[in-house]
């Protein structure tokens, strides 16, 4: 399952990411991680959370991304959820260039039982249609 967290810039959609997180690791039979660009949140979330910062792994553009995304899930067999802030912003395009990305996390998530959760700047009626069936 994909679920979205949409809105204009300074909305709060990291903050409601957080907040996700920290609830559903406190029952997660499985491991949850948090995937960003910056350390700003780093203590916000809670032990139970793998927090990773994107830049520490000099993860660059939307292939790198989806690598990585992928490694992340590989490595253990027991992920259970996996948050994603700002998907655009570290891919490095507009969330309208991202349908590869999207369908390439459909799958993860279906194939393994994960949850992603992702947040993205963009207004519910400018969502592209890939997009807009997680709001």
């Amino acid at each position: 399952m994909i679920k979205l967290i949409y809105g204009a810039k300074g909305e709060g959609k990291t903050k409601q990411l957080i907040e996700a997180a920290n609830g559903e690791a406190q029952t997660a039979k499985g491991l949850s991680v948090f995937i960003t660009d910056t350390k700003r949140y780093m203590y916000d979330l809670k032990r139970g959370v793998r927090f990773i910062d994107v830049k520490d792994w000099a993860i660059a553009g939307e292939d790198a991304l989806c690598g990585f995304i992928k490694g992340v899930a590989a490595c253990n067999s027991d992920n259970e959820y996996i948050y994603i802030d700002g998907i655009a912003r570290i891919a490095g395009k507009e969330l309208k260039d991202l349908a590869g990305i999207f369908y390439m996390l459909e799958k993860i998530s279906n194939d393994n039982g994960i949850v992603i959760t992702i947040t993205c700047s963009c207004a519910k009626e400018d969502l592209p249609d890939f997009v807009a069936k997680y709001a």
